[in-house]
């Protein structure tokens, strides 16, 4: 069985090496990921936790829900990578894109990324909004399947998010970057 990993401070002057983005997409096309469900989060290969039925059951929700409110004006991208930056390909649960990037690339431009969470709230909120609003996604939101809320996160910088918002049953959501597309919270599969 594998031990914890190694703290980086027991290597010191050494460091770990990190992975960039074209080496992680070199490794999942040489099948090295093939049993594995992972995502490249600064330069590190993360273990993905498993999708549980009600997870599972609101990602659809939403897919579905985006992609007739937007028909063919927008791509809807379900758990694919996004490409954030040289260091990072997470692969958010619902990804509303333009259709401005090529059909063998994955798109490092998005208008909406939403993250359904449950077990992975702390790694949702903090490292992977942190690599989103750096990439300058306009809206994220996090779906809290604990308490069937929507944090929805705006006005990105290279540190954070500037604006956001709790919303819960009798609010809806009016992404930013999408004119006419409401969701009501309340409708969220429960």
């Amino acid at each position: 069985m594998l031990e914890a990993m190694v703290d980086p401070s027991e290597l010191a002057p050494e460091r770990i090496r990190p992975l960039s983005r074209r080496e992680y997409d070199r490794m999942v096309d040489l099948g090295m990921f093939e049993d594995e469900h992972v995502e490249l989060l600064r330069g590190t290969v993360v273990t993905m936790s498993p999708q549980g039925e009600h997870h599972g059951g609101v990602v659809a929700w939403f897919s579905q829900r985006l992609t007739l409110a937007l028909g063919m004006s927008r791509q809807v991208r379900p758990a694919l990578p996004f490409a954030a930056d040289e260091w990072s390909e997470p692969e958010p649960d619902v990804a509303v894109c333009t259709y401005d990037h090529g059909v063998h690339d994955h798109p490092t431009k998005t208008l909406l990324l939403i993250e359904v969470s449950q077990t992975s709230l702390r790694k949702d909120r903090g490292l992977k909004l942190q690599i989103y609003a750096k990439a300058g996604v306009p809206e994220y939101w996090i779906v809290d399947l604990t308490t069937l809320t929507v944090e929805v996160y705006t006005q990105p910088s290279p540190t954070g998010y500037a604006s956001v918002q709790h919303l819960r049953d009798g609010d809806l959501l009016r992404p930013t970057q999408l004119p006419g597309v409401e969701l009501p919270v309340a409708e969220i599969p429960r």
